[in-house]
């Protein structure tokens, strides 16, 4: 599935069983979080389109913001393609390169 932020136009591929999280850092992409486990948090951001299912039966969302399209990348794969709103998303440092 490919993911786009709204805000910034970057795209990045996300596929089970990898969450949108985990993906997006493989993609170079940081989304905040902590926790990990869609207990604290701090990566709640919001879908404007596509769906997703949860790794976990509750994540730490209520029932009007999962109708709201609120999402925990943290614990979120993507069912199809979205398009998520995430104003502090930035881009990950380059790894140090190897072949020097």
């Amino acid at each position: 599935m490919k993911v786009t932020l709204a805000g910034q136009g970057w795209t990045f591929e996300a596929a089970a069983p990898e969450t949108v999280l985990q993906a997006a850092e493989r993609a170079g992409i940081r989304l905040p979080s902590s926790c990990r486990n869609g207990t604290c948090r701090t990566c709640i951001c919001q879908a404007a389109s596509g769906t997703v299912r949860y790794k976990i039966d509750w994540p730490g969302l209520s029932p009007d913001e999962k109708r709201e399209g609120y999402i925990l990348p943290c614990v979120a794969i993507a069912e199809t393609d979205l398009l998520i709103l995430a104003p502090a998303a930035g881009k990950l440092p380059a790894p140090p390169r190897t072949d020097a």
